[in-house]
């Protein structure tokens, strides 16, 4: 199903069409000074619309399959990384060696070093006069993710004692996973980044002040009040038509 602010687009284009259909009935009465009032400029500025909005359905599958795929990719990744985390406490490795790797671990799955004060401490370290400021600790973006995951591999790599016997716990089956990972989370920016665009291309031709779809609308409503008068039929028919600004 449609967004709203999807529906409340192609609802603005059908009823610019529908708009322009009236204009076109009034035949020679409806003769603008204005020439992006003129029928021909409205059917291009309604031409424009539409193929703005089929744009960017045609490139929403994409985008959608992409962030489909990445969240699907990365979400046995929490049980891996824990599984990585016992195979080196597993192996015959030193404490400093392990809890440099649980810094890393403790990142990729967005816990905190020590735990977050409650309400109740921070009001008894205020009344102190003592100020607690913590730092958000949680690195769960996916690109934080990747450049974690890749700095636990690396580190992996250069410990001689981290030689697990388990197939997808090998330091070539991490890297293939990362490097998978990679490219789903790439292919969500590539895909994204044309349809933002043309987001963006879809606003200016609707909304865009004075140029704008919506504005146009209402500067031709203004121009058919003129000609017959708020009372006319005419001008009733078109007043229905509703245009809606879009909140950016």
């Amino acid at each position: 199903m449609a967004s709203t602010s999807e529906q409340g687009h192609n609802r603005n284009a059908a009823n610019f069409d529908k708009l322009i259909t009236h204009c076109v009935s009034y035949g020679t009465a409806y003769n603008p000074s204005k020439a992006a009032l003129k029928t021909a400029a409205l059917q291009a500025q309604a031409t424009a619309a539409r193929n703005s909005l089929t744009a960017i359905n045609t490139l929403t599958p994409a985008y959608k399959n992409a962030v489909a795929a990445r969240i699907v990719a990365f979400k046995p990744l929490d049980k891996l990384i824990t599984r990585l985390g016992n195979a080196l406490k597993a192996s015959d490795t030193t404490a400093e060696v392990n809890d440099a790797a649980k810094t890393i671990i403790r990142k990729l799955q967005g816990r905190r070093a020590t735990p977050k004060k409650t309400d109740e401490e921070k009001k008894t370290a205020a009344d102190a006069g003592n100020e607690i400021t913590e730092i958000s600790t949680s690195q769960l973006s996916y690109d934080n993710r990747l450049d974690n995951l890749d700095k636990l591999i690396k580190m992996l790599a250069s410990i001689p004692q981290y030689a697990p016997n388990e197939a997808e716990l090998k330091i070539t089956a991490l890297t293939a996973l990362y490097n998978d990972l990679k490219a789903k989370n790439t292919a969500v920016t590539t895909t994204e980044i044309p349809l933002n665009n043309a987001r963006i291309s879809r606003n200016n031709l609707l909304y865009k002040d004075t140029v704008g779809l919506v504005d146009t609308a209402a500067s031709i409503k203004t121009y058919v009040k003129s000609i017959y008068n708020a009372s006319s039929p005419q001008y009733k028919a078109i007043s229905k038509l509703t245009f809606k600004p879009y909140a950016y």
